[in-house]
Parts: structure tokens; C-alpha cells; sequence
């Protein structure tokens, strides 16, 4: 089977845009098509092997394509000279095609409806650049496209073409007494999903109707089966929703037009779920009735990712595959990455060594560097090993070095070429077999020099790499610093085989980059979830800096004596991370400062407004009749005519920040400014969204903002840096003072996850842990379980205290956390390591030389009894002991020796309480004495006992989420995990 060849053209350029123009319109193109023959024949030159090609030689026009009206020549066009606006400027533009195709490169030439058309120009948009004057025509045919380019995440991309194919009602005919959509949007995330629907309501007010929808589920069934999608023509959503919202919908009777934005990321985050629905689509349209109707799938990205390759073979006819970036292009074309690791002063005989395959083989090799002198000295040490070669830089004859490159080949002898960068635009290679980066080459350039090569692309993905037509080999030395990080990345992307110098070599340049983000914020999403995705291209960084990460506006004994707070959220950033305050019940310096402020300033002679504003600098505001302290952050470019500036300001106290006018600024006394900032940065532990998202859908902050903002929780503090505090767990707890109980209203995490768009992070803790290893902040402090110790990899029993760290209910850090067994007299020291080991003989014999770990505990109660949780999976040998004020549990898990002693609060009938083993827990049920509440379970206080958060009772709630919402109640005052003095919660403690 024959396939379409590259083949250069020049195009001229549209003045307006500097972009390059077709010579012809849609409808001019349709006319040649009609009145020249010849035109209907598109020339098959090359074999691009495994590309779905039909071998016609004419141009059908059947009634699809009669619909469409767009029978453009494919016109298989491979470089422009022109700049595009909207490109680089020191860059070409450069196009990798798999079928032929001439571009639209202006908007009077662009393949759109006429009012879709005005409407841009009304915007004022001048084009379609350089990919999307390739990417329109085909999809406007209604042809399957892939298209990769640096602009690959730009829905523009497909989204006027796509409304261009809503307008031919005529196509759809055979659909009308079906409903569904007739296009399907999927994006990788609800933001991305956001932004395409808004694009799609912006132009649909000049064309049809087609009712779009953006549809973002959680894991509620109720909210999926509630969907009404009557009317609607395109959907935008992401892969996960689509699939729960086909669990109630019949989303396949005809749909024509399936969009993958971001295809890269779909692939790499939602693999399964993507394939499977391409799965639905294709069996959807391998009926008869699909014959003569539209089915299209549009897929672009930024990035070649393996998955395409199997979306083109099995999922798309004969597709058009357009790529702009030409590394990735290399990546699609099976071009074979060469990394050869070498001393500077010795690239020459490395170079001679490489070129030794061409006298057996007959190739095309340039080599590429950017130094004329390293031109002539290539060129005269070839040369001198009899050789052949040519070499070309700005003052050479470039005519003279083309028509030899292609004789010489002819003659069926090796061609070998030396180059300049600067000379690729004017030399206008493609059908190179191998290109050698004698010098390394920037990100930019490197793609330039493999264009050299786009002749021999190939999307063979079965063939061997060894016998690829088109081979890069690059020459990396000890001065190869400048671009090697963004080198590695794309061969780490190309899965070529990587040297081990090169990994150490940019392994040192990662540290150094990290180390230029030592001034910079602490990573947001390595403090919401624990992990950064990209951390390569995260502005903030990811280590931790001791002078920054010392914990600020938490109070002393709070760090001193870590454990339940009292919290008020102000400023809700998002579901799980607020700003706002830690509330001293005894005697709290911010109500008697901020009473002290308002006071002040309620006398109109004390508001004196500030003459000269300086940045960082504290000042009074007035807000809703309340008066703040503010500070300056920026002042902004101050306009002539205008009296007053606008400026940034930061309320120091509740941590959110605006922008006011410099006369709204009041002096403020400096016995105001004595009281440090009160805003403290929380983050809720233990939960992330769902479907691998990176933020919170705007839905559920705006729950949690409803539900928590202005009211006082109970919270654990499990971790401290800087001005952020890492809390599990946090409680709205409603106090009867009557009854002399106190009700646990609701648990902030079970909120989030009760919204069906939040799911468990088990790793956040952890990976906390991690960050801080080689952390040991406040010394003076022997038990700080808000501060994480350094794991001992390499210590067998750390990994134990790995897997404690990782438990939800775990409060503490994992250096002090093991407690003394005092049972069977064994005393530990702790190691900087975090391994906890015996200091002397066990007194014990029946516990000799055997390493005590103490078990996490959950507890809930009725009436009647206690119900103790004890979580150990795959339990042996476990005994469980009772007495009336005390329970002892031990047992063996694994090589684990666990042993819990708990002095209970209050009296137990020992005869009568039993111990239950499951798979993955224990359960020991204690039957109370005398029936009532207890207020706690143990008599002292122990950081591995904590209150079942879990266990809930239903209850109507008017929340707005589908699923509801739950409460728990909790008789008696507050459990372990809540309480840590009476100063905190207004109620007997644990100590």
C-alpha cells in the first residue's frame, strides 16, 4: 500500500498577519476541484508504513463529504518561512503531516460559517496561527485529526471548525428521532472542562442552538441518574464523569464528533477510562446507519504519548496527523535516540568512530554544531581520514553543497555534511538518514535539526529501533550543562536509553535548580496533598528551609504541648486549606487587642489617614464598620491625574489579601502593632479530589466555605511549618451546657468526602514526614508530635513506624510514638532514625529480646457499652486480658510484637466483655458498669487512642450535595483525640 510523501512549498504570507496564506478558499478549492481533472488526482510518491491510507487516486465525493462542502486537494505542505504572530519569532515554523493537506491561514480563507466569522472579527481576532491553519481544514471535512503542537492545549485548536460542522443540520438527518449528544468534549479536569464549555457558550450566541453542557460528577450515583441531557447536542466533561453519567444515560445513539483536549494527559491519567470509551464509540458507529453520517475523532495535545499510536490504528481512518513540534514528530517517526557520552577534547575521534557504519551502509549524515571554526576543523579531520565530506556556514555556497548531497547519494556512496544552525532555513534538508549534534543543542534547536530528518520519519511503532531509517546521535560532554536538563526530559519522554552520566550530570543541575527556590513559597500542592506532579516546573519550591519553615504565629504552648486547638476558620482558599486563627479559650490576646482597636478608632479624631504609604508597612482599615490591621504589600504605579493609588494589602489577622485605595489607610498606634499576626495557614489532612485532580472543584469549597467559615472547630494539629499548621482531625463541636454534653456536629474531612468529589490520601502524612526526615526543629521540646522525624530507610523497623505515620488516626510523630510497655517492664530509647530499639535486657522472659509497638486504637460508645477498634491485620497469638479498670491486649502481626495496656476511665464488667477477631482489625467490646457517657476512654491521655470519627448515625441534613451529609454524636465531653486540657475545651482532660 502506497502512502503520501513530505514534500517542501513556499506559501506567501498575509500581510495583516504575517501568517502564510492558501492561494485559494474553501469554496475556490471546490471549483478547481470541479473544473480541472487534473486536480482531482493527489499524487502518492512514499511509503509512510502502518498510516491508514487509502490508495485512491481521485478525490471521492460522497454524501458526507457533498454535506460538508469541503473537498480540499491534500496538500502535504512540510516548512514555512513566514513567522507566525503568535509563534516565537526567532523560530520557523515547521509541520509534520501525514496526509496532505493546504492550510487556511487567514480568516477570510478559514474554513468557518459566515457569522461564526464576524463574530472574531468583532473580537478583533487578525487569525488562525500557524497549527490551527493546518488543524481547521481537516477538521472542518469532518476527517479524524491528531494534532500536536507547543499550542496543543488551546481549545481553538478544534472549537470553531467543530461549531462549523454543529451548523449543517443536513448532516444529522438520520439522528432525528434519537436524542443524545452529537459531540462529545472530553477534558482532562473540571478546570480545562470549565474553560472549553465557557468558549463553547461565548460562540454559540451566533449560531444554532446546540444547548451545550458541562457535566462534572462526583461518586454520587443519585447526582449521575438526576442528569436531564434532553436537547443537549455537546457535552464537555472529563472521562471519569462520562463513564458515571453512561451508567444512567444512553450517550452513544449519535454521537458523530468525539474531542480528546489534552490527549496527553487523558492518556496518562485516565487511560482505562478513555479506551473505554473509544471502545463504546466504535461499536456505536460500525452500524449500517453511520455509512453516510459523520463520525470524527479529534484528538490534540502538546506531547506524543504511546497510547496515540493505538488511537490511530485502531480507533481512526485514515487520520490526519498533524504535529508542529518537531520533537515530538521525531518521537511519532520512530527516530532512534543515540546518547554518547564523551571528553570535549575528544569529539573529533568520537565522531570518527560513529561515521564508520556509513561506508558499510550508505547514509545522509549531517552534523550539526554552531561554531564556523568547529566547521573547518570537522571538515579537515575528515579529510585527513580520507573521508568525504562537504561543509557549509554563511559564506559557503549553499547551491553548490545541495546539488552535491544529492548526487553524491545517487551515486550509491555515503554523503556527509557539516553545518552551522544558522544555515538549516537556507539548506532545506529532509531527507537526511542521521544527524549528529556535535556541539548540544538548545531545546529549540534540537527539533530544528531533526526536521533535517522528517523524510524518513516512519510510524512504524513494530519495527526495531536498530533498523530505523533515521538515527540522532548526540555528543554529550562536560560542558554540556547549558541545555542538558531539557534534553533529558524529552529522551526520558522518548523512552531512549539514557547513560548514567547524563543522569548524574542533570541529577546535580536538579539540586542546583532547587536550590535557586530556596526563597520561594513552600509548594501548595505538596502541602494540600503531599506530592507536586511537575515538580520540574513548579515555581516554589520543594525542600525545606529552616529559616523560613520554623513555625511563626502559633502560639508557644501550642508547640510546646501539640494536640487539640481550638480553630477559627476566616479565609477559605479551598475544600481543604483556610486561613484564620488559634483561639485561647483562657485568655485570648487577639479579642482584647482587636475590642481595643475598635474602641479606638470609634472616635472620628483617631482615624488620621496616611500621608506617605510605605510598602510592608501596618496600617488600620475599616471594613463593614469593624476595624483590621492591614499590611502593605504593593503599591501600584500611581496614574497623574488621579489624587489617590490603589495598593495590595494583607489582613494580617485572617490571612486573606485585596486591593483598596491608599486612602482608605489609617495610622495605626504602635501599641497595636506589638501583637505579631495572628493568621495561621490550615490544612486538612487525609484527603484529595477525585479522578487524579490537582484543585478542588469550586463546588465543594464553596460547601465547606458555607459550612465552616466564622465558627469555632476542635482540631488536632498534626504538623507545623512556617506559618502553616497540618491538622486531622477537624470538628464543629456543639456544647450543651444544660445537659452537660457536648455533640460532635460534624467532621470536616467526612464532609468533603460526603460530597462524592473528594476521595482518601492516605500517603499525606507521610509524605509530610518525608519532606521534614532531616528536620529537628524546637529541640527543646522531648514529645512535639506536630513535628515529623527522618525516616531510616535502611532500618527494617522503621518501616513499621512508616506504616504507623501513614494511619489516619496517628497524632504524633513516629520518633516518640512507641510508649514504654509497662506491663512487661521494657524500656526503649529513640534513634535519630526513627527506629525504636531496646536499651537494656528485657526483664520480661516471655518478651525477651521482642520489639513492643503499640497498636492504633479507635473507641465509640452507647449507652450500654464501649466498642474499642484495634487496628492489626492478620493477627496471631493475641490474648486480650480483662479486669474492671483495665483491658491488656497484645498479639503478633507479621515479625510485630504489639501491646496495648489501657487503664480505662471508668469501671467495665470484665465477665461480660469480649475480644473479636476480624481480617483486618480486632474488635473487644466492654460492657460498662453503670450505664451513661463516658467522656473518655483511658485515664491518661495516649496519642494512639482516638475517637471513631467514622462511626456515624444518619441524619437529615440540608445539604446541597446529593448524598447528604452525616452527623455524629458523641455523649460525654470529647474523646483522646480532641481533648488535651481543660483549657482548650472547657472540660475535664485526659492528663
Amino acid at each position: 500500500m502506497k502512502r503520501p510523501v513530505l514534500f517542501q512549498k513556499k506559501i506567501p504570507a498575509n500581510l495583516g498577519t504575517g501568517l502564510p496564506v492558501s492561494s485559494s478558499s474553501l469554496e475556490d478549492a471546490h471549483q478547481r476541484l470541479s473544473a480541472d481533472p487534473d486536480l482531482n488526482t493527489v499524487p502518492v510518491v512514499k511509503e509512510v508504513p502502518d498510516l491508514p491510507f487509502k490508495e485512491n487516486t481521485e478525490v471521492h465525493t460522497d454524501k458526507l463529504q457533498q454535506c460538508l462542502n469541503s473537498d480540499l486537494p491534500k496538500t502535504n505542505i512540510v516548512e514555512d518561512d513566514q513567522q507566525s504572530s503568535k509563534n516565537l519569532s526567532e523560530e520557523r515554523n515547521l509541520v509534520f503531516l501525514s496526509n496532505k493537506i493546504e492550510p487556511s491561514s487567514s480568516l477570510e480563507t478559514a474554513p468557518l460559517f459566515h457569522e461564526l466569522k464576524k463574530e472574531l472579527t468583532r473580537k478583533q481576532f487578525l487569525g488562525p496561527n500557524f497549527t490551527e491553519s493546518y488543524c481547521w481544514p481537516s477538521v472542518a471535512r469532518g476527517c479524524d485529526v491528531v494534532a500536536i503542537s507547543y499550542q496543543g492545549n488551546d481549545p481553538f485548536i478544534y472549537v470553531p471548525p467543530l461549531l462549523t460542522l454543529l451548523q449543517l443540520e443536513g448532516c444529522y438527518k438520520a439522528f432525528t428521532n434519537k436524542s443524545g449528544p452529537l459531540a462529545l468534549i472530553l477534558c482532562p479536569g473540571w478546570k480545562k472542562a470549565q474553560l472549553v464549555f465557557e468558549l463553547l457558550k461565548t460562540y454559540e450566541r451566533c449560531s444554532r442552538q446546540f444547548h451545550p453542557m458541562l457535566i462534572i460528577l462526583g461518586q454520587n450515583k443519585a447526582a449521575a441518574s438526576s442528569v436531564k441531557i434532553q436537547g443537549c447536542e455537546v457535552i464537555v466533561t472529563t472521562p471519569y464523569s462520562f463513564l458515571r453519567l453512561f451508567e444512567h444515560h444512553n450517550l452513544f445513539c449519535r454521537l458523530c464528533h468525539l474531542v480528546l483536549d489534552e490527549m496527553e494527559v487523558l492518556f496518562s491519567d485516565a487511560a482505562e477510562q478513555v479506551f473505554t470509551i473509544l471502545d463504546c464509540y466504535k461499536k456505536a458507529t460500525a452500524s449500517e446507519e453511520w455509512e453516510y453520517s459523520p463520525h470524527q475523532i479529534i484528538a490534540v495535545g502538546t506531547h506524543w504519548n504511546k497510547h496515540i499510536a493505538h488511537l490511530i490504528k485502531e480507533f481512526m481512518n485514515d487520520p490526519y496527523v498533524v504535529i508542529t513540534a518537531m520533537e515530538e514528530a521525531s518521537i511519532y517517526g520512530n527516530v532512534q535516540q543515540v546518547v554518547q557520552p564523551c571528553v570535549n577534547s575528544e569529539r573529533i575521534s568520537v565522531l570518527l568512530k560513529i561515521l564508520d557504519f556509513t561506508h558499510n551502509n550508505p547514509q545522509k549524515v549531517l552534523v550539526f554544531t554552531n561554531s564556523v571554526n568547529e566547521v573547518d576543523a570537522i571538515h579537515e579531520a575528515l579529510k585527513s581520514n580520507s573521508i568525504f565530506s562537504l561543509k557549509i556556514h554563511k559564506e559557503s555556497n549553499s547551491k553548490y553543497v545541495l546539488e552535491q548531497w544529492t548526487e553524491k547519494y545517487n551515486s550509491g556512496s555515503p554523503v556527509l555534511l557539516v553545518s552551522t544552525d544558522d544555515c538549516m532555513q537556507s539548506l532545506g534538508i529532509t531527507d537526511a538518514t542521521c544527524v549528529i549534534h556535535f556541539s548540544f543543542p538548545s531545546s529549540r534547536i534540537f527539533g530544528q535539526r531533526l526536521h533535517s530528518m522528517s523524510d524518513n520519519f516512519s510510524n512504524d511503532s513494530s519495527a526495531d529501533q536498530e533498523h530505523t531509517k533515521a538515527r540522532s546521535v548526540i555528543l554529550l560532554t562536560e560542558n554540556s550543562d547549558c541545555h542538558a536538563l531539557g534534553i533529558l526530559r524529552f529522551l526520558q519522554h522518548a523512552e531512549a536509553e539514557i547513560p548514567p552520566e547524563l543522569h548524574d550530570f542533570t541529577a546535580k543541575m536538579l539540586e542546583a535548580e532547587e536550590d535557586k527556590k530556596s526563597s520561594r513559597p513552600l509548594c501548595a500542592y505538596l502541602k494540600t496533598f503531599g506530592i507536586c506532579k511537575n515538580r520540574t516546573a513548579c515555581p516554589d519550591r520543594h525542600q525545606i528551609n529552616m529559616q523560613m519553615d520554623i513555625p511563626q504565629n502559633i502560639p508557644d504552648k501550642i508547640l510546646q504541648a501539640p494536640g487539640c486547638v481550638t480553630i477559627l476558620p476566616l479565609h477559605i482558599v479551598s475544600a481543604t486549606n483556610y486561613f484564620g486563627r488559634i483561639v485561647d479559650k483562657e485568655k485570648d490576646q487577639y479579642t482584647i487587642l482587636a475590642k481595643e482597636i475598635n474602641e479606638y478608632f470609634e472616635n472620628p479624631s483617631n482615624r488620621i489617614s496616611v500621608k506617605e504609604v510605605k510598602a510592608l508597612a501596618l496600617y488600620g482599615l475599616c471594613e463593614k464598620r469593624l476595624f483590621h490591621r492591614v499590611q502593605v504589600l504593593e503599591i501600584y504605579p500611581q496614574e497623574e491625574e488621579n489624587l489617590f493609588f490603589s495598593v495590595k494589602i494583607k489582613y494580617i489577622d485572617e490571612g486573606r489579601a485585596s486591593q483598596g485605595l491608599s486612602c482608605q489607610l489609617l495610622h495605626l498606634p504602635a501599641r497595636f502593632q506589638c501583637l505579631p499576626p495572628q493568621a495561621v495557614e490550615f490544612v486538612v489532612c487525609r484527603v484529595k479530589p477525585i479522578d487524579k485532580e490537582t484543585e478542588w472543584n469550586p463546588e465543594v469549597t464553596h460547601y465547606i466555605n458555607h459550612k465552616i467559615k466564622g465558627k469555632l472547630h476542635e482540631a488536632k494539629i498534626v504538623h507545623t511549618l512556617g506559618n502553616t499548621a497540618w491538622i486531622d482531625q477537624m470538628v464543629r463541636i456543639t456544647r450543651l451546657s444544660e445537659l452537660k454534653i457536648t455533640a460532635n456536629e460534624y467532621n470536616v474531612r467526612s464532609e468533603i468526602l460526603s460530597t462524592g468529589l473528594g476521595t482518601d490520601n492516605p500517603e499525606h502524612i507521610t509524605q509530610l514526614q518525608k519532606l521534614c526526615g532531616h528536620l529537628k526543629l524546637l529541640d527543646h521540646t522531648e514529645n512535639l508530635d506536630s513535628l515529623s522525624i527522618k525516616e531510616d530507610t535502611a532500618d527494617p523497623e522503621n518501616t513499621s513506624n512508616a506504616e504507623n505515620m501513614s494511619n489516619p488516626q496517628n497524632m504524633s510523630a513516629q520518633e516518640n510514638s512507641t510508649e514504654n510497655c509497662s506491663s512487661s517492664k521494657i524500656t526503649f530509647r529513640t534513634h535519630s532514625g526513627g527506629g525504636v530499639r531496646q536499651s537494656k535486657d528485657v526483664e520480661d522472659t516471655t518478651l525477651h529480646q521482642r520489639q513492643c509497638f503499640h497498636p492504633q486504637i479507635k473507641w465509640f460508645q452507647n449507652e450500654e457499652t464501649v466498642t474499642v477498634k484495634v487496628e492489626i491485620a492478620s493477627t496471631a497469638d493475641h490474648k486480650c486480658e480483662f479486669s474492671k479498670e483495665k483491658v491488656i491486649f497484645s498479639a503478633c502481626s507479621g515479625d510485630k510484637f504489639y501491646l496495648a495496656d489501657m487503664e480505662l476511665h471508668q469501671r467495665i464488667l470484665a465477665e461480660k466483655s469480649t475480644c473479636v477477631i476480624k481480617d483486618k482489625e480486632v474488635v473487644i467490646i466492654l460492657v460498662k458498669e453503670q450505664k451513661g457517657s463516658w467522656c473518655k476512654l483511658l485515664k491518661n491521655k495516649n496519642n494512639h487512642v482516638s475517637l471513631d470519627f467514622e462511626h456515624w448515625e444518619d441524619c437529615e441534613d440540608d445539604s446541597p450535595f446529593p448524598g447528604g451529609t452525616k452527623k455524629v454524636y458523641c455523649t460525654g465531653a470529647v474523646s483522646e483525640d480532641l481533648v488535651d486540657s481543660s483549657e482548650v475545651s472547657g472540660t475535664e482532660s485526659d492528663d
